[in-house]
């Protein structure tokens, strides 16, 4: 339901008005060199002066006039994306989290166990651990089953690391995260798992932009808003169940805390209470002359 609040559709349109203002920039400056550039580069290929031929024989000749332009959008949209989701990153997840600390746990205490270099340096490790097991894996990729469950699991790792990180820098503390990530290690990397198969949509709409031609400029804006909602949903989910384990970790400890008997101090005549002290009695020293 907080997928359908008016700020967190806002921030899912972020990245489109991001696109739009880096292509508007892109094509004032670099649209001409580009196209230049893509059509120096077709001219040299001798494959290509058959392919043209081939394609007017066919009725096909007006493909030659937007095919540098096609080449050239199709070549600096990815890059487009990638800085509009990152911006995305950056603005996103602080401002769900606050949505949901105010709207669901306004008294949960902020113990700030993380800060933002820290959660850079986390994210940058866990990639690069993530990377690794990628490389390590691929010989068994080969073995048909494998390469259904090895990625999926490897990224679903990945992304409870880094998202369920980014949900408890702000409240909970380094102890507190590590029980929680001990704890509920299976239920994260199962959530992780699931919003990693759901990251994988956008890709089907952005392979149908490419592949037909005439939709591109509505699919793969499609394909950037979806993918933008998968993240918030992602976001979403690692934060509300994140807080409300760390609120019942936090409930549960209180409990424990007042459950403790208080034991009777040594000496003392009721619990509780410190044993009234008596001046001590005068040593014997024997008979007085």
């Amino acid at each position: 339901m907080y997928c359908v609040h008016p700020r967190v559709i806002a921030l899912s349109l972020l990245p489109l008005v991001l696109m739009a203002g880096g292509a508007a920039v892109f094509g004032y400056f670099f649209w001409q060199p580009a196209l230049d550039i893509v059509s120096g580069w077709l001219a040299a290929l001798p494959v290509v002066d058959g392919l043209w031929s081939r394609l007017e024989e066919w009725g096909w000749g007006g493909v030659k006039a937007w095919m540098s332009p096609l080449l050239v959008i199709a070549g600096f949209t990815p890059v487009v994306v990638v800085v509009a989701l990152l911006s995305v990153a950056l603005l996103a997840t602080p401002a769900l989290l606050s949505l949901v600390a105010q709207r669901r746990f306004p008294l949960l205490e902020r113990k700030r166990g993380g800060s933002f270099l820290w959660s850079v340096a986390w994210s940058l490790g866990s990639t690069l651990l993530a990377l690794v097991a990628m490389l390590v894996s691929m010989p068994l990729w080969l073995i048909p089953p494998l390469v259904l469950i090895l990625p999926p699991l490897i990224w679903g790792w990945l992304t409870y690391r880094v998202m369920a990180f980014d949900a408890l820098a702000e409240h909970a503390s380094r102890d507190e995260r590590a029980e929680l990530f001990k704890r509920h290690q299976m239920s994260l990397l199962v959530m992780g798992v699931v919003t990693g198969f759901l990251g994988a949509a956008p890709a089907i709409v952005w392979a149908s932009g490419v592949l037909f031609v005439a939709a591109f400029f509505i699919m793969v804006p499609l394909a950037i808003w979806i993918y933008t909602l998968v993240f918030v949903f992602s976001s979403l989910w690692f934060i509300h169940f994140s807080l409300a384990a760390l609120e019942r970790l936090r409930n549960e400890q209180a409990a424990a805390s007042a459950a403790t008997p208080v034991f009777a101090q040594e000496g003392s005549g009721s619990i509780g209470r410190p044993a009234l002290s008596s001046p001590p009695l005068p040593l014997d020293e024997g008979p007085k002359p």
